[in-house]
This record gives structure tokens, sequence and C-alpha cells, in this order.
């Protein structure tokens, strides 16, 4: 469970990302799929080429789901409710991807909001995640 000082941080975080979120989530996913090439196999459907209009669109998309999320964090599993099912039912993608994922966001947002991810926001944005991907990964149950 979030503590209130944590969603505290986690606004805070967002605030200051959603003004770049389709370039943090181009970056994010960009990330995922070369540090992590075995997700490659879920964007087939895709230009995976480096900087392709695909992987921008895509992380937009992203970026967009972690950021509602984030919005309305004491609401996360209805936000993600559809998502979780997409991902479960249709697309069966494995969910230690979205551990995948949380890192890359990671990596991403510390590059960006520097001084503004403290040890502490990194954290708070961590476990955030770790909610997002239990989330997403409940229907597999």
């Amino acid at each position: 469970m979030l503590s209130a000082a944590e969603k505290a941080l986690i606004s805070s975080i967002w605030q200051k990302a959603a003004p770049n979120s389709e370039q943090l989530g181009f970056e994010a996913l960009q990330r995922m799929l070369i540090v992590f090439p075995q997700t490659k196999t879920y964007f087939k459907h895709m230009d995976l080429s480096k900087g392709s209009a695909d992987i921008r669109k895509h992380g937009a998309k992203v970026i967009q789901a972690i950021g509602e999320a984030a919005l309305d964090i004491d609401n996360m599993a209805s936000t993600l409710s559809n998502l979780s099912s997409l991902h479960a039912y249709n697309l069966r993608v494995d969910p230690v991807n979205f551990s995948f994922l949380s890192h890359s966001v990671l990596v991403v947002l510390a590059s960006h909001l520097s001084e503004d991810f403290t040890p502490e926001a990194h954290a708070a944005f961590d476990k955030f995640l770790a909610a997002v991907a239990a989330i997403l990964s409940e229907k597999y149950r």
C-alpha cells in the first residue's frame, strides 16, 4: 500500500513528467526493447527500428496509462482494468514484462528529472509501478 507521503511524491513526479510524457514513453519503450530483447516477441506487428513511429506511438499509449493511474492513484485497479483484461486475455503478455517496462520507466524518469528524482521519489515511483504491474497481472490468476 502506498502511504500519503509516497502518493504525494508520485503526484509531484508525474506533474513534472507529464509535459514531456510522450517522449518519456517513447524512450522507456525503446529502452525496454533494447535492454530486454525478449520483449520484442509481443511487438512483431510493429517497426522496431530505433526511433520508429510505431515505438513512439505505443510508448505514448503506455505512458498515458501510467499517467492515468498516477492521477487516480486511489482507484488504479479500476483505471487499469481494461488494460489488465487486454494483456491477459487477448495479448497474453507474460507478466514479467511489466517489471521490465517498470525498470525502463524508472531509468528514463531518473535521466530526465535528475534533481527532482530523489532517492525517496525513486522508491515511491518504484513502489507505484510495482502496484501497476500487479494490477495488470491480476487477471492472469
